[in-house]
C-alpha cells in the first residue's frame, strides 16, 4: 500500500514483511527468540522481542510467530531496504545476518556470515562459568572464539578477569574485535590454528571452547538456513574423527591450565559420553556432563588435578 506524506511517497510494508517473517519462522528451529522480532521502530522491536523471549523461556511455545508489526509508513529508500530484507528472508537467510546483529547474554553482537550466530545453549555455558568462578583476576582463554560472544560476555561478568580469545579465521577475529570494542571490553585476540598448535601463550585459570562439532552425517538434521548461510569451517567435522578438536583442546589444557584450573566445553549432543571419556581421571577431577535448556547433553567441565 502506498500513501502520500508531505513531498515524498511512503510505502507500508508491514503486512508483507510480517508474512515473510512468519513464513520464515515456521520452518526455523534454532532461532534465538530475541531475534525473531524484526519489526519497525526500536521500541516496538524491543517490546516484541522481550515478549517473544518471555514466551520462549517459559516454554509456552516452541516457535515464535510474529502476528503483527508496528504500523508506520516508509520512504522509498526505506521501502527498498525492507524489500531486500523480505527477499533475503524468503531465501531463509538467518534473520540475524539481515539485521546485522544479535543479542547474547544481554549484550549486542555484530554478526555476518563470517561467524556463527550465537545460540541460547551457549549462554548456558557462559552462565555456568560465571556461577562457578568467584575469584578475581582470573586468566581466561576462549578457543575458537568466532564472534567473541563467550570471551566478551565473560570479560563483562567475571570481575577483573584477563580474557584472551583465539580463532583460525582472520575474518571472524575482525568481527570479534569490533564486538569487543562495541561492548567496552579489552580482549587479547590471537590468530592461531588450534589443531596445528602444540602450545598456548601462557597458563590459565579457565579454558573454554565451543569448537566445530557437527558431523557431516548430521547435515540432514539441520535446517537450510544454517547449511546455506553459516560458516562450515566453524560448524563441521569429519564423520571418522568427530572429536578431533576436543582431543587437541584437552591435550593443551593438561599442560596450560593452572593447578585446579577448569576446562569448559560445549559439545555435540550425540557425543556427550564419548567426549567425557576423553577426560581421563588421572589428569582431571570433578568431571561433569550437563544438559542445556532443551534437555540435551551440551556442556562438560573438568578440573585439572594437582
Amino acid at each position: 500500500m502506498t500513501c502520500k506524506s508531505g513531498s515524498h511517497t511512503c510505502v507500508n510494508l508491514t503486512a508483507e514483511f510480517t508474512k515473510a517473517v512468519t513464513d520464515y519462522l515456521l520452518v526455523e528451529t534454532e532461532l534465538a527468540p530475541a531475534d525473531v522480532a524484526l519489526v519497525f521502530g526500536s521500541n516496538g522491536r524491543k517490546a516484541l522481542a522481550n515478549k517473544a523471549a518471555d514466551l520462549y523461556h517459559k516454554k509456552l511455545v516452541k516457535k515464535i510467530i510474529v502476528s503483527g508489526g508496528v504500523k508506520r509508513d516508509f520512504s522509498k529508500t526505506e521501502a527498498e531496504k525492507f524489500r531486500k530484507a523480505i527477499s533475503r528472508l524468503k531465501k531463509h537467510e538467518p534473520i540475524q545476518y539481515i539485521i546485522g546483529e544479535t543479542e547474547f547474554f544481554d549484550l549486542n553482537f555484530k554478526v555476518t556470515p563470517d561467524v556463527l550466530i550465537p545460540r541460547p545453549e551457549t549462554e548456558d555455558l557462559v552462565r555456568w562459568i560465571i556461577q562457578d568462578q568467584h575469584k578475581t583476576n582470573l586468566d581466561v582463554l576462549d578457543l575458537c572464539t568466532g564472534s567473541g560472544c563467550i570471551a566478551i560476555s565473560l570479560s563483562k561478568y567475571l570481575k577483573d578477569a584477563t580474557v584472551s580469545a583465539l580463532d583460525i579465521s582472520t575474518s571472524a577475529l575482525a568481527i570479534a574485535k569490533e564486538n569487543a570494542e562495541n561492548n567496552n571490553t579489552n580482549i587479547h585476540f590471537l590468530l592461531k590454528d588450534i589443531l596445528a598448535s602444540d602450545s598456548l601463550p601462557q597458563h590459565y585459570d579457565v579454558i573454554v571452547s565451543n569448537p566445530p562439532y557437527v558431523r557431516n552425517l548430521e547435515k540432514d538434521l539441520m535446517s537450510n538456513n544454517v547449511l546455506e548461510h553459516e560458516p562450515h569451517l566453524a560448524l563441521f567435522v569429519e564423520d571418522d574423527n568427530p572429536l578431533i578438536f576436543y582431543n587437541k583442546i584437552i591435550s593443551l589444557s593438561k599442560t596450560h591450565l593452572k593447578p585446579n584450573g577448569t576446562l569448559y566445553l560445549e559439545i555435540n549432543e550425540f557425543l556427550g559420553e564419548a567426549t567425557q571419556a576423553l577426560l581421563d581421571s588421572d589428569s582431571f577431577t570433578n568431571i561433569e556432563l550437563k544438559k542445556d535448556i532443551f534437555g540435551k547433553d551440551r556442556m562438560l567441565k573438568a578440573t585439572l588435578t594437582l
